[in-house]
C-alpha cells in the first residue's frame, strides 16, 4: 500500500520536474586534416571540432568529461549563465581535470540560442579543443526557418599553440606575411608624394610598428566545421526554404568578414540573444562571437559561404547547395588591410598638432548622438606608461592630411574616424555595424549604473606583452564587484590591435546608444583608438574570468579575475578556490 502511494505521488510530481539531460565527452589526441596539412591536435569524442551539443531551455544538464590526455584539461561553456564552479576555468572556478579523471559538470539551462565550448587550459583550444552548443527555447522563436546549420569557424595553423607563443615572444612579426612591398611604396609615392610617403615609413619605423600589424597570426588555413576550403563543407537546401545559419567564430586569433554572394542575410541573433532583424550583405564576426542569420535561396544553384580574414591573409569557405557536389565560384581575397594613424590615435607621444587635414572634432566619439555611446574625449589623459621605449620622433612634421586617414572613407561609430579597418561590403551594399544591433526584448530594466570601471587595453607589440591598465594578469589584483549593482565598464583601447573582451558568467550590455534596447552580448570587440562602453548587471556570485579572447593576448597578460561579493544565500558558493598544480587559468 505504501509503495503504491509513493508511486502515485511521484507520478504527480514528475510532470513538474525537468529531468537532466546526460552527456559524455572524452578529451582526446586527434588527427586534424585541413586539406593543406595534417597535424596532431586535441578534440572531443575523437575529433575536432567536437560534437554539436543540443540542450533545451529549462532543463538541467549533466556532462561527464573524461580526460584521456597526459596533461590537465578543462571545458568552459562559453556564454552560458551557470554557477561559477561549473564555468570551467582552472585556478578561478575549479582546479581543472587531471589526466585519467572524469569530472561531471551539472547546471541548469537558463537561456536559448547559439553558443560554444572550449578548453581553458594552456593552448588546447587553438590546438582543436572546441565544439558548438545549440539551445532550443522554451517558447517559439520570433522568426521562421525551415532548417538550420551550425557554421563553426576557426584558424588552424600548422604549428602548435605552444610553438606559436614562443615564436611571437621571440619575434612579434614572426607570422606577418603581409609586409609592405617596394611596389606598395611606389604606389603610395604616386598617390601621396615622395616626402609624405618617406615620412610615413619613418614614423611607423620609429614606433617599431607596421601598417600591416592587423593580424598577429597568419599562415593559417580557415576551417568551417572542421573542413578546409578544398574540402568544402556543404549544407543542403530546397529552393525557397528559409535556412538558419548559426555562425560561431572559434578562432584563436582571426576575425572573419562573412558574405554569401548572391544571397541577402538577415541577422536575427547575436551572441545567443535575439536582435531586431537587420538585413545585411556582409558582417564581421569577432573571435568568440556568434551571429545567427536567415537566408532564403530561391534558385536551384550553389552558393559560396565566404569568410575572409580581416587582414585578408586567408579565408574559410563552404557551400550551400541543392545537391552534394555542387559548387559556386570562390571570390578572390581583397587587398590586405592597412592600419592608419587613426588606429594609433590612442597611443602616447603622437604630435596631434601637426596632423593637418584631420577632423579631430569628429574623433570625440561620444560628443554626438550618432557615435553610439563611444567617447574619445578623455584620450589626452590616458596613462600610456606601458608604451615607454617607443620612439615617436619620426612623427614630427608629417602631413597627415594627404595620407590614408585624410581621405574620404566609410565610417562606423565603432571604429576610429579614418581607420584602415573600417569594413565595407564587397558588393557595395550593407555591412553590419554594432550600431545596427538592437535587442528583440530587453533582458533587464533600464537603470543608471552604480559606478564606472575603466579598463585600458594596453600592450607592447615589440615585447609581445598584453595587459589591462598596464598590468599583466599575474601582477594584478582582482576586480571586485558587489552582487546587485550595475557596473559600467569603459574600455579604452590604447593599442593598434582589435581586442574581443569576454566577461564570464554575466551578460554584457553593449552601449550602442539605444537605451533599454542595447544588445546583450558575451563578447565585445574594441577597435584600435576607440573607447567602448558596456554595462553589467552583477547577478552571479563567485569568481569569474574577464579577458581578451585572442588566445595569445590572454596568455600574455590581458586577463583579470573578477570576484562578485555578496548575494542571496541560495546562490552563495565557496569562492576560495585553490588551483592545483597544473591548473593554469
Amino acid at each position: 500500500m505504501k509503495t503504491r502511494l509513493l508511486t502515485g505521488l511521484l507520478s504527480l510530481l514528475m510532470p513538474a520536474m525537468v529531468l537532466a539531460g546526460e552527456y559524455d565527452l572524452t578529451v582526446d589526441r586527434v588527427e586534424i586534416d585541413t586539406g593543406d596539412f595534417v597535424k596532431e591536435g586535441i578534440g572531443y569524442n575523437g575529433k575536432s571540432p567536437g560534437p554539436v551539443m543540443r540542450f533545451k531551455e529549462g532543463e538541467n544538464v549533466r556532462i561527464n568529461v573524461t580526460n584521456n590526455l597526459d596533461e590537465m584539461t578543462s571545458i568552459h561553456w562559453h556564454g552560458l549563465i551557470l554557477p561559477f564552479n561549473q564555468d570551467g576555468v582552472p585556478g578561478i572556478s575549479f582546479p581543472g581535470i587531471k589526466p585519467g579523471e572524469t569530472f561531471t559538470y551539472e547546471f541548469p539551462i537558463q537561456q536559448a540560442g547559439t553558443y560554444w565550448f572550449h578548453s581553458h587550459s594552456g593552448f588546447q583550444e587553438p590546438d582543436g579543443a572546441y565544439g558548438s552548443i545549440v539551445i532550443e527555447p522554451e517558447g517559439r522563436e520570433p522568426f521562421r526557418y525551415d532548417r538550420e546549420y551550425v557554421v563553426q569557424l576557426t584558424d588552424k595553423h600548422p604549428h602548435s599553440g605552444d610553438r606559436i607563443m614562443r615564436n611571437l615572444k621571440m619575434m612579434p612579426d614572426y607570422y606577418n606575411r603581409e609586409q609592405q612591398t617596394v611596389g606598395e611604396f611606389f604606389s603610395d609615392v604616386s598617390e601621396n608624394g615622395l616626402m609624405n610617403t618617406v615620412r610615413d615609413r619613418m614614423a611607423w619605423g620609429g614606433m617599431r610598428m607596421m601598417k600591416a600589424d592587423v593580424e598577429d597570426l597568419q599562415g593559417f588555413t580557415g576551417l568551417i566545421n572542421g573542413k578546409g576550403p578544398d574540402q568544402n563543407w556543404t549544407g543542403l537546401f530546397e529552393p525557397g526554404e528559409r535556412i538558419r545559419l548559426r555562425f560561431i567564430n572559434s578562432s584563436a586569433m582571426t576575425y572573419f568578414d562573412i558574405r554569401i554572394p548572391g544571397l541577402d542575410m538577415t541577422v536575427v541573433q547575436a551572441d545567443g540573444n535575439n536582435v531586431q532583424p537587420v538585413n545585411v550583405d556582409e558582417f564581421r564576426i569577432g573571435v568568440a562571437e556568434t551571429y545567427d542569420v536567415i537566408v532564403r535561396p530561391k534558385d536551384e544553384q550553389a552558393y559560396t559561404i565566404f569568410a575572409e580574414s580581416m587582414g585578408r591573409s586567408g579565408y574559410a569557405r563552404a557551400t550551400l547547395a541543392p545537391e552534394e557536389g555542387m559548387e559556386a565560384a570562390v571570390p578572390q581575397l581583397r587587398e590586405p588591410a592597412r592600419l592608419t594613424m587613426a588606429d594609433m590615435s590612442g597611443m602616447h607621444g603622437m604630435d596631434h598638432g601637426s596632423m593637418a587635414g584631420m577632423d579631430h572634432g569628429n574623433m570625440e566619439m561620444g560628443s554626438s548622438e550618432d557615435m553610439a555611446g563611444m567617447d574619445h574625449s578623455n584620450m589626452s589623459s590616458m596613462d600610456h606608461s606601458n608604451m615607454k621605449g617607443m620612439d615617436h620622433s619620426g612623427m614630427a612634421g608629417m602631413d597627415h592630411g594627404s595620407m590614408a586617414m585624410g581621405k574620404e572613407s566609410p565610417s562606423d561609430p565603432f571604429y576610429a574616424k579614418g581607420s584602415g579597418l573600417v569594413p565595407t561590403a564587397a558588393n557595395g551594399g550593407k555591412f553590419l555595424s554594432y550600431a545596427d544591433l538592437k535587442a528583440q526584448n530587453p533582458l533587464y530594466e533600464d537603470r543608471e549604473p552604480t559606478r564606472e570601471i575603466e579598463l585600458r587595453l594596453t600592450g607592447n607589440m615589440e615585447r609581445y606583452t598584453w595587459s589591462i591598465n598596464g598590468v599583466k594578469y599575474e601582477d594584478a589584483d582582482p576586480i571586485r564587484l558587489k552582487y546587485g549593482e550595475r557596473v559600467r565598464f569603459k574600455f579604452v583601447n590604447e593599442t593598434m590591435m582589435t581586442h574581443p573582451m569576454h566577461l564570464h558568467g554575466m551578460w554584457s550590455i553593449l552601449d550602442v546608444g539605444a537605451g533599454q534596447w542595447n544588445p546583450i552580448k558575451h563578447t565585445v570587440s574594441v577597435q584600435p583608438g576607440t573607447t567602448v562602453y558596456m554595462e553589467t548587471e552583477v547577478d552571479e556570485p563567485g569568481q569569474w574570468a574577464f579577458h581578451c579572447h585572442l588566445s595569445y593576448h590572454a596568455a600574455a597578460g590581458m586577463f583579470r579575475k573578477v570576484i562578485v561579493e555578496g548575494g542571496p544565500e541560495s546562490k552563495q558558493a565557496k569562492t576560495d578556490v585553490i588551483a592545483e598544480e597544473g591548473g593554469e587559468a
